[in-house]
């Protein structure tokens, strides 16, 4: 059962949404140029890039003053649920994963010893402003580039790298490609999922969370895609991950290739290694809060064991698919979600 507060905001996002649309249908029944609209758009997007690029700056003077540190960790929410094609509940999970990230029934050091309240490990640039700007009539293609755009403005501030909370997995694919056109060349990829998320263009959406890795593989952003956790595929699935070059690890053969995935290394050659945690990766009995409810995958001791052993530089990362609206009433999911971001940012900074 969702509780008071998170009715209330679905609510509020639902009728916000909609008086946008209709707010736009009724300037364009009134014959207002488009021009007019366009213009709008460009100030709405150029605020929102203006936010990110200032909280960017400042995080990234701090720490540069600080000094000592080679990466440094920096999160940007992406609060955006309407590629996916089941519940659109991802959309709320940012604030509920910073909300677990520090909440007090835990500390703030991380398994291998990091302290997540030092900026040089952990800083947050804030949201980008999803819904304001889809409000304004602007299609996904240029809310792509919009992402894209930020995400650059994050790594312009050096040593800060992106940490990514979705949000839907359509994300991954402008923020990939962010990294890779930023680092000038392609990453090795380490995507742990249920789902290989690689259809041409699922229900005809290019931008479906369940089509991302296919729009990352055309676009040449990354050499090697290991997919890990996956144990609902079908044969379009197989296909593409054919066709790309994908190396599919599914959880019927876990058990046999658990040796190889604990022992890792990636990057080499490349720009870096890129991490994209989907939530429902997990089996969901330590992650019921998701979209896609899928039993038989990896248990969360399994995914850090994967996660802490990796060798490779990592120069970015998202966590993505949990779904607030789903989660338990103690917010169970929150508290995992929000651990994978604690251990991934460790593995970042340095």
């Amino acid at each position: 059962m969702l509780s008071p507060s998170i009715l209330a905001r679905v609510s509020a996002m639902s009728i916000i949404g909609r008086r946008g649309i209709h707010f736009l249908r009724k300037l364009s029944a009134e014959n207002v140029p488009s021009d007019l609209i366009e213009k709008g758009q460009s100030r709405v997007i150029d605020a929102s890039l203006t936010l990110i690029r200032e909280s960017a700056k400042l995080r990234g003077e701090l720490v540069r003053a600080l000094g000592g540190a080679v990466a440094s960790t920096s999160l940007l929410g992406v609060p955006l649920g309407h590629n996916s094609s089941f519940l659109q509940g991802p959309a709320f999970a940012p604030p509920r994963i910073r909300e677990a990230i520090w909440c007090g029934s835990t500390n703030s050091t991380t398994e291998e010893g990091k302290e997540l309240r030092d900026p040089r490990v952990l800083t947050d640039v804030g949201d980008i402003p999803i819904q304001e700007i889809r409000d304004c009539g602007v299609e996904d293609e240029r809310l792509m580039n919009v992402i894209s755009e930020s995400v650059k403005l994050v790594m312009e501030q050096d040593p800060l790298r992106p940490l990514v909370l979705g949000g839907d997995h359509s994300i991954s694919y402008p923020v990939v490609r962010a990294v890779s056109e930023k680092l000038g060349g392609p990453v090795d990829i380490l995507h742990l999922d249920a789902h290989p998320d690689i259809y041409d263009a699922f229900e005809g959406n290019i931008y479906s969370h369940a089509s991302s890795f296919a729009r990352i593989m055309e676009g040449g952003y990354a050499r090697r895609l290991l997919q890990v956790g996956i144990r609902s595929i079908n044969i379009e699935g197989r296909e593409q991950g054919k066709r790309f070059g994908v190396e599919q690890y599914e959880m019927r053969t876990f058990s046999r290739d658990r040796h190889f995935l604990e022992n890792l290394k990636l990057g080499e050659g490349v720009k870096g290694v890129y991490i994209s945690i989907d939530v429902d990766c997990l089996d969901p009995a330590f992650a019921p809060g998701v979209s896609h409810i899928e039993p038989g995958g990896l248990s969360f001791r399994d995914v850090l064991n994967i996660l802490h052993s990796l060798q490779g530089d990592i120069v970015a990362a998202d966590v993505v698919e949990f779904n607030p609206q789903r989660d338990t009433v103690d917010g169970m999911t929150a508290m995992v979600a929000a651990k994978l971001v604690r251990e991934l940012a460790a593995k970042i900074s340095k």
